[in-house]
């Protein structure tokens, strides 16, 4: 196993050959090189550590530079603070499973997730930061406009309330209406799950698949996502979206990778922690919810700084989400039933009468907060019909409460909106397409 130490001039020279030599006998490890992070402190003129020695400005910098020089499968950390301390580490480890290796320590050790090459077709991943950054969103967004420009997409999405065996659901063929939704509610389906969604609003064809737990570096404890890839195979598709879930990374080989955030996230989610993993190993980042109140211009610029400081050939898009009703609205007073934030609210109802000819008579936030969306209903003036995303209690509660009062319900959708977003999107398709040898589209 090929080595690459990390050491500290904090350290005397002996100690930290003695450490290599144990660590190479207890891992059966060859040592490569050793990138030298700082301290002066016990460090003679020359070297004295028999190995090739990588120096940077920082410690970082001669990780990453250390790790571009050599091909190496584990790194291993001698050093200690005052050189690194818990952020630095972080970074490095970051760097470490980016490239490959595992990133090991006296008291801790990160494996760099497993990514299994069982799609058969062209494959672009969508994956978050967390949870309400709008992942479904860009993930079922791509798959329009990919079905837009003849890629005849497919979807494989994976969520916490997904199936026990992968589900196959045939978007176009779908009735996007409550009762639809409601006879999968019956039968035990999760009808506010991703797939549902994606299926709904998409209307492409979407394998329905489940997942369990998350490492720091997105990787499932437990998922179904390799049989969904699959069967995804058999279908009559010629490029596979596979949609992630929370943070949590989709745990197959794809050509292209996408990552999407929200500006109102703390940044060190974003560029900081395991989060820089997600972006070293993604083509592109849509930044979502750029926009005041969310996020200043100032947070958003600095954001977008730390990602291109990360990785400077990483394409970067900031988007902000705009409500799409499926059918006409036109004339109609609707309750408008979302997840968005309270403080966007106004915002999003404002555009919905002005771009769809409706008059929003009550907005709410609360899909995921089943108490309190009820209350919102019992409370809220009498409409038309409800308008709803196809999110968390949307069926449960929202249709069947359609159902009973003989209102419609009606289904919404949010569109990503950003300057050269649709671009980048069939750039990175193209990409994967061309790569897997299918010629152009």
């Amino acid at each position: 196993m090929r080595a690459l130490f990390l050491i500290d001039g904090e350290h005397y020279p002996p100690v930290v050959l003695d450490a290599v030599e144990s660590v190479e006998r207890s891992l059966g490890a060859v040592r490569v090189a050793a990138a030298f992070l700082g301290g002066t402190e016990k460090v003679g003129g020359g070297n004295e550590y028999g190995m090739p020695l990588v120096r940077d400005e920082s410690p970082v910098g001669a990780v990453a530079r250390a790790l571009s020089e050599y091909e190496v499968e584990v790194v291993v950390d001698l050093s200690d603070e005052p050189v690194v301390g818990y952020r630095e580490r972080m970074r490095i480890a970051s760097l470490a499973l980016a490239a490959g290796a595992r990133y090991l320590g006296s008291d801790f050790e990160f494996r760099p997730p497993v990514y299994h090459a069982v799609s058969t077709k062209p494959s672009v991943a969508v994956a978050g930061t967390g949870k309400r950054v709008g992942k479904t969103a860009v993930a079922g967004y791509l798959a329009r406009l990919l079905d837009s420009r003849g890629f005849a997409p497919g979807v494989v999405s994976m969520g916490r309330g997904g199936p026990p065996e992968p589900e196959l659901v045939e978007g176009h063929k779908m009735e996007v209406g409550g009762e639809y939704l409601l006879e999968a509610l019956e039968r035990g389906a999760h009808a506010a799950s991703d797939y549902y969604e994606t299926a709904a609003l998409s209307r492409v064809v979407t394998v329905g698949c489940r997942r369990c737990g998350g490492g720091l570096a997105g990787e499932p404890f437990v998922s179904n996502v390799l049989k969904g890839a699959e069967l995804a195979n058999t279908l009559e598709t010629g490029i596979t979206v596979f949609d992630g879930s929370g943070a949590v990374m989709p745990p197959v080989e794809v050509g292209r990778r996408v990552v999407v955030a929200g500006a109102h996230q703390d940044p060190e989610y974003i560029t900081g922690f395991l989060g820089a993993y997600r972006l070293l190993v993604s083509d592109l980042l849509v930044l979502t919810m750029s926009e005041e109140p969310l996020a200043d211009g100032e947070k958003v610029a600095g954001i977008l700084r730390s990602a291109r400081e990360l990785k400077p050939d990483l394409r970067v898009v900031p988007a902000v989400f705009r409500p799409r009703p499926v059918g006409s609205v036109e004339g109609l007073r609707v309750t408008y039933l979302s997840t968005a934030p309270p403080a966007v609210l106004d915002k999003l109802s404002r555009y919905l009468e002005e771009r769809y000819g409706c008059e929003v008579v009550a907005a709410s936030g609360s899909l995921s907060e089943r108490g309190k969306l009820s209350r919102d209903l019992d409370g809220a003036p009498e409409s038309d019909a409800y308008l709803t995303e196809i999110k968390a209690a949307a069926i449960d509660v929202v249709s069947r409460r359609g159902a009973a009062e003989g209102k419609p319900v009606l289904y919404c959708d949010n569109d990503p909106v950003g300057e050269g977003l649709d671009e980048a999107l069939l750039q990175l398709s193209r990409e994967a397409v061309e790569e897997f040898g299918g010629g152009r589209v």
